[in-house]
């Protein structure tokens, strides 16, 4: 902290509008009456005391003083360059004004106060630290001035106090910014003043360089840019009138063809005014290349052209057959939506109310079952057009409708850039993967596609980017979702709903041996005299090397298979023509991965133990089988209550509640030892418990699996279950049935049970199927428990698992 000494009598040199610091030597001159006064007065003084006159140098803004002055010795009195008389006055050190007093002169004197601004010895850590900075900083800004050599003048100052004073030359400071160094009596203080204001001003200055850099950088492309265009301008005309053509330009060339396009009325107009926008502008305005680019668009549309439609019902029919096996449902909607096109066609109704006959299916089903090939095989049966548009992870509402033409790099929407790749206004346009869209602050794409897929507004349909009406009415869409619930309520309501549940074990095979297993031998340069494939060995494959709803993991076997074969043949250690057995498969890719449960042996079964019993539910990949263990805790632990785990849902929970439930209140009726249940914890497992799990269908598995587990009579190894139960016994309808006799039938299931209410599903479940299956409809779990659980091997009481 700086400190106050002996007070001093000093004459005041006033100083307008500018401020001396110390360590400054500057010049004065004396013609000004006040300073010639100062001067005297110091000189009158100091003949009665040693050493060199001193006076008081105290700034005056706007007429008013400082409170701190800096006292100057006054090191020679001359002249000035110019020939006026001066004096050289060097700055010693701050001076605390107090008041007014006597002195010899005419010049104003006044008590001072010399303030001490020593800082101690050594210099702590952040103020070396800072007078580093202050001198790189300083250095920079005289390096750019070209002052090299007061560059070593600066780095020599060592005292704080000095080189924060040192900034007083800066001729980028305020008389205000000066005046604030000055009343700063802190050294410490003053120095992180001087280098804020030093850092601030090189900041400025290099904004300042910045901006006239790209000043004159795009000055420098604007008379380039029309230096080049007018001597383009000059070779096009030397070409032309090389040529014998008449002068022109690129308007005159875009409003021919507008006119010889063939344009509906509505957008011949907009197009024709934006024609004429583009000969007002300049060709140095940004809106002509906005327009050209949009007058491109317009005129690459298929505005009037149409594929015709192929007729022949049944060579289309023939056709979806040939490229896809089952998928019953989606090519019956095919064949019915052709044949009545053909009679609205034959009447003469093509177009009524200004909408035309399109189609807009939502194909559902778990992955690999064909929904993406599915539209392929559409758009050729109908002899139309096909185009894909990918939606998984579109986020922007934008991607759908298009950005408006005034941004920089605006594009039409992915419906319009899909109508013009396919060249036609009626193709099959395929929304793949639509239960994938999301939404943030840019929109909701969902939302951009209500207007799409609704037959009562798509004839009208508005991309951001054309402006014009678009007729979507002819188009056939097919959206394609694994997940139904992720479709919003609003769009699904516009879509006509067709499932795919999967493949059956029969439909498997066809799939594999006409489609899959010619496109892999291909794949694996092998010819198909070279390697064949036994049909048991396929059903070897798609039974326990896969178990999945479609057959991508199924091709995936093949093509492992096939590559083993071909790298053997290479490598001399099969000869071939080669035909694969059901006893070649585990030498060659290995041992199955899903054995039926029916085929293990009684030991290995999940169900060899009492309280395991066999779900069936529906996951994102179709149905699947789902086992549900019980077990009791031992009643020294105390642990009594219901635990349950495998990552359930509160649906789920609240059914293993209810069954527990009807369990303890009808024990005695079922003869079960419910008395365990009152001090014993009952814990319910689902194994793979990484996966998320609920819904109300596994109520009846939770009761058998119970009762199995106070019984200790083991519940049928041959028998998968699915319904909700109630807490008076009774089993409720659910979801997914045909998935769920699927699986069930893939699993090797032979018996299953189901609710009464869901007897009229079973119309929807493939013949093969319900051929290979023992379906129990059922109203009360009484008859769940009869049909599921084992006989009592004897009259002994049961024993009970205890978990450990």
């Amino acid at each position: 902290m700086a400190a106050e000494s002996t007070p001093l009598a000093l004459p005041v040199l006033p100083l307008d509008d500018e401020v001396v610091l110390p360590g400054m030597v500057v010049p004065l001159d004396l013609s000004d009456s006040e300073v010639r006064a100062a001067v005297e007065a110091a000189q009158a003084a100091a003949r009665d005391e040693p050493g060199k006159p001193r006076v008081l140098l105290v700034p005056r803004v706007d007429g008013t003083y400082a409170g701190t002055g800096v006292l100057g010795t006054v090191e020679q009195v001359g002249r000035l360059a110019d020939g006026d008389p001066g004096a050289l006055i060097r700055g010693r050190g701050r001076v605390r004004i107090g008041a007014g007093t006597t002195g010899p002169g005419a010049a104003l004197w006044v008590e001072g106060t010399r303030i001490d601004e020593s800082v101690p010895e050594p210099l702590p850590g952040h103020v070396t630290e800072l007078v580093k900075e202050y001198k790189a900083l300083a250095t920079a800004w005289l390096r750019k001035r070209g002052a090299w050599q007061v560059v070593d003048r600066v780095q020599a100052i060592d005292d704080v106090s000095a080189l924060a004073d040192n900034s007083g030359y800066s001729p980028f400071l305020t008389t205000e910014q000066k005046v604030a160094l000055l009343e700063t009596t802190d050294p410490v203080a003053r120095l992180k003043l001087a280098t804020q204001q030093l850092r601030d001003h090189l900041a400025e200055q290099d904004v300042a360089e910045t901006i006239a850099k790209d000043v004159q950088e795009g000055v420098d492309k604007q008379q380039r840019e029309f230096l080049l265009r007018r001597q383009l301008e000059a070779v096009r005309k030397e070409l032309r009138e090389l040529n014998g053509e008449q002068d022109g330009d690129e308007s005159d060339d875009y409003r021919a063809r507008v006119e010889a396009a063939d344009l509906p009325e509505k957008v011949r107009e907009a197009a024709l005014k934006e024609v004429d926008k583009l000969e007002r502008s300049s060709d140095q305005s940004p809106e002509g290349s906005w327009i050209r680019t949009w007058l491109d668009t317009v005129l690459e549309m298929p505005w009037n052209e149409r594929t015709e439609d192929s007729y022949d019902i049944r060579g289309a029919q023939e056709v979806l057959d040939a490229e896809h096996a089952g998928l019953q449902d989606v090519k019956e909607r095919i064949t019915e939506y052709l044949a009545v096109r053909k009679r609205r066609s034959d009447r003469g109704l093509g177009v009524v109310g200004g909408r035309r006959g399109g189609a807009v299916l939502a194909l559902v089903g778990p992955p690999g079952v064909g929904k993406t090939s599915l539209g392929e095989s559409v758009a050729h049966a109908m002899g139309r057009k096909f185009v894909r548009v990918a939606l998984g992870g579109v986020r922007d509402e934008a991607e759908i409708r298009g950005h408006r033409r005034t941004y920089v790099g605006a594009l039409p929407g992915r419906i319009v850039r899909a109508i013009k790749e396919a060249g036609s206004m009626n193709p099959v346009v395929l929304l793949d993967e639509i239960d994938k869209v999301g939404s943030d602050f840019r929109g909701d794409p969902a939302a951009a596609l209500l207007e799409v897929l609704d037959p009562a507004q798509n004839h009208t349909f508005r991309d951001h980017y054309l402006e014009v009406e678009l007729d979507l009415s002819d188009v056939v869409f097919l959206a394609t979702a694994n997940v139904l619930e992720a479709i919003p309520e609003a769009l699904l309501d516009r879509m006509e709903l067709v499932r795919l549940d999967g493949y059956t074990e029969d439909e498997k095979i066809v799939i594999a041996r006409d489609h899959l297993l010619p496109r892999q031998l291909e794949r694996a340069g092998l010819q198909p005299d070279e390697v064949t494939i036994e049909e048991g060995a396929l059903r070897k494959l798609a039974g326990e090397y896969t178990r999945e709803a479609g057959v991508r993991n199924l091709e995936r076997s093949i093509a492992r298979l096939l590559r083993k074969v071909a790298a053997q043949h290479e490598l001399g250690e099969r000869e071939l023509p080669f035909t694969v057995t059901e006893g070649d498969l585990r030498g060659l890719i290995g041992r199955p991965h899903h054995v039926p449960e029916s085929a293990q042996e009684p030991a290995e079964r999940r169900t060899a133990v009492p309280g395991v019993a066999t779900g069936l539910a529906v996951t994102g990949a179709g149905g699947d089988v789902l086992y549900v263990e019980a077990s009791l805790a031992d009643p020294e632990t105390g642990a009594a209550g219901l635990t349950l785990t495998g990552q359930l849902g509160d649906v789920m929970k609240e059914s293993a509640q209810i069954a527990l439930s009807f369990l303890r209140s009808h024990g005695a009726e079922l003869e079960l030892p419910v008395g365990d249940l009152k001090d014993r914890g009952v814990h319910i497992h689902f194994p793979a418990g990484a996966v998320p799990k609920d819904g109300p269908s596994a109520g009846i598995t939770m009761t058998t699996a119970l009762a199995s587990l106070l019984s200790g009579r083991l519940v049928r190894t041959d028998v998968a279950m699915t319904g909700e139960v109630s807490l008076t016994g009774r089993v409720l309808p659910i979801g997914g049935v045909k998935q769920k006799l699927l699986a069930a039938h893939r699993a090797g299931v032979t018996t299953v049970i189901i609710p009464k209410r869901n007897e009229p599903d079973l119309d929807d479940v493939p013949a093969e199927v319900l051929e290979k299956l023992d379906v129990h409809a059922v109203t009360d779990v009484r008859q769940v428990l009869e049909l599921a659980l084992s006989p009592a091997t004897n009259g002994a009481a049961p024993e009970v698992p205890v978990a450990a």
